[in-house]
């Protein structure tokens, strides 16, 4: 089969294409022809952090496909199922949050191949109503986004939320799905084309990153905070949210320190909740909740596999307003 390896050199540089050996399913698991999937922040950082000497990997967190094969033991999915894969492995409680969740795409095999192989228990029907393309780019993102608004942040109608950094995959997801809860939407970003695309997506208020967000939002404090970024915006949060209020963190996409101002936390009694990936309970409850809202993923582009470098050089420069994801489907390529 047709892969994408990550070998020899850090970062993009170390992507290949190349031929690698098809595998049979063992017990317990099942064979997966992938129609499409989708890349994330995540495959950036573990390409970041390797080196030649590192054994070999296939990326790839997010996936969609049609089960081709299945193991011994398995009664929950059958030869020519249509479904989307869980990606967190081995985690089945929302509540039993493991020390180091395991992933597809790192340390296993992930997605970015024309088959993968997980456990049966990590695959559910496709939402019937998405296409190919967009339940491949559903996975990490969406699952993600529904654990740090439900599970962590405990939204609730009516309420505020503030979305720093609107463009990536997890962010655009968590708009859409406060929106459907009922939920009122600000976001910020440099890019006033993002702005403008989140504001005609139903946010009510789009700010400039580096502007004043408390003279922009006026009387309009923010309850749950979500937060991708860290340092470079983080000071800010207690300016805009309101007293008990939360913020819950999920990235550190500009560095991992932070200086908190203490008094600000305490007496406004804020909660700093952290948060990562999601349980196989909450992967279905988060697909419950697509489908109730006939949500759809805002895809930004379509590479194919091949064109894999160029796909998370998009990424690693910050272009993309939603998800970009990779189709195995024979036919042109996205332009240059």
């Amino acid at each position: 089969m047709k892969a994408i390896s990550h070998r020899e050199a850090s970062g993009i540089e170390g992507l290949q294409y190349e031929e690698s050996a098809d595998l049979n399913p063992g017990t317990g698991e099942v064979k997966i022809r992938l129609m499409a999937a989708g890349i994330n922040h995540r495959d950036l950082f573990l390409m970041a952090g390797r080196t030649a000497s590192d054994a070999p990997f296939f990326l790839g967190s997010d996936g969609t496909g049609i089960v081709e094969a299945v193991g011994s033991l398995v009664s929950s999915a059958a030869v020519g199922d249509e479904v989307i894969i869980h990606p967190c492995i081995g985690w089945e409680k929302t509540d039993e949050v493991p020390p180091v969740p395991a992933i597809l795409g790192g340390p296993s095999n992930g997605t970015l191949a024309q088959y993968v192989i997980v456990p049966a228990a990590n695959v559910f029907p496709k939402p019937a109503y998405l296409s190919w393309e967009e339940a491949g780019v559903l996975p990490l993102s969406a699952l993600t986004a529904y654990r740090a608004l439900f599970t962590k942040g405990q939204l609730r109608r009516g309420e505020h939320v503030l979305i720093p950094g609107i463009g990536g995959g997890v962010a655009t997801f968590a708009m859409l799905m406060a929106l459907a809860a009922g939920a009122t939407v600000s976001v910020t970003s440099r890019s006033k084309t993002k702005q403008q695309a989140a504001v005609e997506q139903g946010a009510s208020f789009a700010l400039d990153s580096h502007s004043d967000w408390r003279s922009s939002l006026g009387q309009q404090a923010v309850d749950l905070i979500l937060d991708s970024i860290g340092p470079a915006t983080f000071g800010q949060y207690f300016e805009v949210i309101k007293p008990n209020g939360r913020i819950v963190t999920f990235g550190a996409s500009s560095g991992d320190e932070i200086t908190i101002p203490i008094r600000a936390l305490f007496f406004s009694q804020i909660s700093i909740i952290g948060t990562s990936m999601g349980s196989r309970e909450e992967f279905a409850a988060m697909l419950a909740f697509v489908e109730q809202h006939q949500l759809r993923p805002v895809i930004d582009r379509m590479y194919k596999l091949p064109q894999i470098k160029k796909a998370f050089e998009r990424m690693n420069r910050g272009e993309q307003y939603g998800n970009i994801g990779i189709s195995m489907a024979e036919g042109p390529h996205v332009p240059s």
